[in-house]
């Protein structure tokens, strides 16, 4: 564990004095997905909807783990998923999202799918150390609607700007300390309630909130140490906005101390150790 102050604002999932770094090196390493097939972006938002539901009941169990040993061998439909990301996206075609709910329900399912596909790209490592976590969500070039980007531009600069702290509970790179992913796509109709049920399940495990009464303490996941400015932005404390999703609120001068983050892929079986889990 680590001390953490909740009010120091929001730190970066990765080994934050590498980003200048990435920042001049990724232009250079990018390498444009092929990935997109010929008719993708003719797909419903339905229809993706529904192949990426697929991938998830075949490939995620029911703690959130993934099968990427079998991911390895079926992997048709997540193709599928990404090659529509890559041809269509709210920038590209607004006129298919009509909503803010559609926007971020693609966002947050676009995130999860390519998150995975780089697990697989990346040879299913043990974990991510600083280096593997610098080339996951920096170095790694993603297409999203026909724009090269990667994973750590569109989760910071995409969707955390829509301003609903909830997305931290749904968003998943796919290693143990991340939250549950959940064996159904994030859908435009029911997102309220899906990101509302991803909040009440995340904060309900004592992994991600754990109190010691006797010292007056709660050791939180280190997703609120890192996104503590995105949660503030809604409640006056950490403590506050926790209790929103609680049965039992947690006492108001509680002080708080933060998990280690665990970079443990979260695979089901058979993790082989590949060189991104090197520091």
């Amino acid at each position: 564990m680590r001390v953490g102050n909740p009010d120091r604002g929001s730190t970066r999932r990765y080994f934050a004095g590498l980003t200048a770094f990435a920042a001049i090196a990724w232009p250079v390493l990018f390498c444009r997905s092929t990935s997109a097939a010929l008719g993708s972006d003719q797909l419903t938002i339905a229809e993706w909807e529904a192949i990426w539901t697929r991938v998830l009941e075949r490939h995620v169990d029911e703690a959130g783990r993934i099968d990427f040993a079998g991911l390895k061998g079926d992997r048709t439909d997540l193709d599928r998923v990404v090659a529509f990301i890559a041809a269509v996206d709210p920038a590209s075609a607004p006129a298919r999202f009509p909503s803010l709910a559609s926007r971020l329900a693609y966002d947050i399912n676009a995130y999860n799918a390519l998150a995975m596909k780089g697990v697989l790209d990346a040879g299913v490592p043990e974990s991510f150390g600083a280096l593997g976590r610098l080339w996951f969500f920096s170095l790694r070039g993603v297409e999203i609607g026909s724009r090269s980007t990667s994973l750590y531009s569109f989760e910071n600069d995409v969707i955390r700007s829509i301003g609903d702290p909830r997305v931290h509970f749904a968003l998943n790179c796919m290693v143990v300390s991340c939250p549950r992913l959940p064996r159904t796509a994030f859908t435009a109709a029911a997102l309220d309630r899906e990101l509302d049920r991803a909040a009440r399940s995340f904060i309900a495990e004592n992994r991600n909130v754990r109190l010691d009464p006797q010292s007056r303490l709660v050791y939180l996941s280190a997703i609120f140490d890192f996104y503590t400015k995105d949660f503030l932005a809604q409640s006056p404390s950490l403590i506050a906005y926790i209790n929103r999703y609680r049965g039992e609120p947690v006492p108001l001068d509680y002080r708080v101390e933060f998990f280690e983050y665990d970079w443990t892929i979260n695979a089901q079986t058979g993790r082989a150790r590949s060189p991104l889990a090197r520091e």
